[in-house]
C-alpha cells in the first residue's frame, strides 16, 4: 500500500496493490508513473509518505532496502540502468543476489552457475554462454536477462516499467506468460506502460495518472483506450 507519495513530479498518490494481481499504471510521458515507480524502489527520493507491505511499514529509501523489502524493479531503459553491458550473463543475474551465494567473501561458484542457468533457461534466453556480455545479445534477451535478474532475488512484489518497449512479438509473448506465471505463485507486480494494449490485457485494474496524481481507478470491465486515453490526456477531468 502507497500512503500519500509525494516527490519531484509526483503529488499525494494513494495505491493498494493485492496479492497476486497485477495493477496497471497509465499516463502519458511526464505523467508522474515512472517517477513514482523509482520512489518506491529507492531510486530517487521521495519527499514524504509511507510505504506498507502485509501493513507493516517498509523503510524503501534506497534500491537495497527496498529489495531486503520484497520489491524488485525492473527499469524502462535496461542498457543505462537495467544491465552492465559491458559484464557478462553470469555477473548482471546474479548482481542482485549475491547474498545467497556469498559465505563472507567467498563465492560459491558452482551454486551460481546452477541458479543462473537455472533462469536462463526459465526465461527461454538466447546465449552462446553464461560468460557472454550482456551488451551482446538482442533486445528481446537483454530485456530477459533484466528479468532474470530481478528474479532471481525472489521478491513477492515487482514493479516492471515498460517491460517489453523494444523487444520483438516472441520475447513480448514469453514475458507475459512469465507475469501469469508469477501472479498464480502469488507474486504481485504493478505494470507501468504507454502500450495501451499491454495495460489492458494483462492489468487486473488500472490507474491513471496525470500530472503527478492518480485521476480515476478503473476495473478489468470498464478498461478501454478511449476512457484511458481521455483520462490521461486530461480531455476528462475526474470529476465528470
Amino acid at each position: 500500500e502507497l500512503k500519500g507519495i509525494c516527490g519531484k513530479g509526483v503529488h499525494n498518490v494513494n495505491l493498494k496493490l493485492h496479492k497476486g494481481e497485477i495493477l496497471g499504471i497509465a499516463g502519458l510521458l511526464g505523467s508522474g508513473t515512472i517517477e513514482l515507480s523509482k520512489m518506491v524502489y529507492g531510486a530517487i527520493p521521495m519527499e514524504s509518505g509511507e510505504i506498507l507491505i502485509n501493513g507493516e511499514r517498509k523503510d524503501c529509501s534506497s534500491p537495497k532496502k527496498a529489495l531486503k523489502a520484497g520489491i524488485g524493479f525492473v527499469s524502462d531503459d535496461r542498457k543505462q540502468e537495467g544491465l552492465v553491458l559491458i559484464r557478462n550473463i553470469r555477473e548482471n543475474v546474479s548482481m542482485s543476489s549475491l547474498d545467497k551465494i556469498t559465505t563472507g567473501i567467498h563465492l560459491d561458484k558452482k551454486r551460481e552457475t546452477e541458479n543462473i542457468s537455472a533462469q536462463v533457461k526459465r526465461m527461454n534466453i538466447k546465449i552462446s554462454s553464461l560468460n557472454q556480455l550482456a551488451g551482446k545479445l538482442s533486445g528481446g534477451n537483454q530485456q530477459k536477462v533484466v528479468f532474470a535478474k530481478v528474479l532471481e532475488a525472489d521478491p513477492s512484489i515487482l514493479i516492471l516499467d515498460e517491460p517489453t518497449r523494444g523487444v520483438d512479438v516472441g520475447a513480448k509473448a514469453e514475458i507475459y506468460q512469465i507475469m501469469d506465471e508469477l501472479t498464480k505463485a502469488g507474486k504481485s507486480i504493478i505494470l507501468i506502460s504507454t502500450d495501451l494494449p499491454e495495460v489492458i490485457g494483462m492489468s487486473d485494474r488500472v490507474v491513471i495518472m496525470r500530472e503527478g496524481h492518480t485521476v480515476l481507478e478503473i476495473g478489468k470491465s470498464e478498461m478501454n483506450q478511449e476512457i484511458i486515453l481521455a483520462y490521461a490526456s486530461g480531455g476528462v477531468s475526474e470529476n465528470e
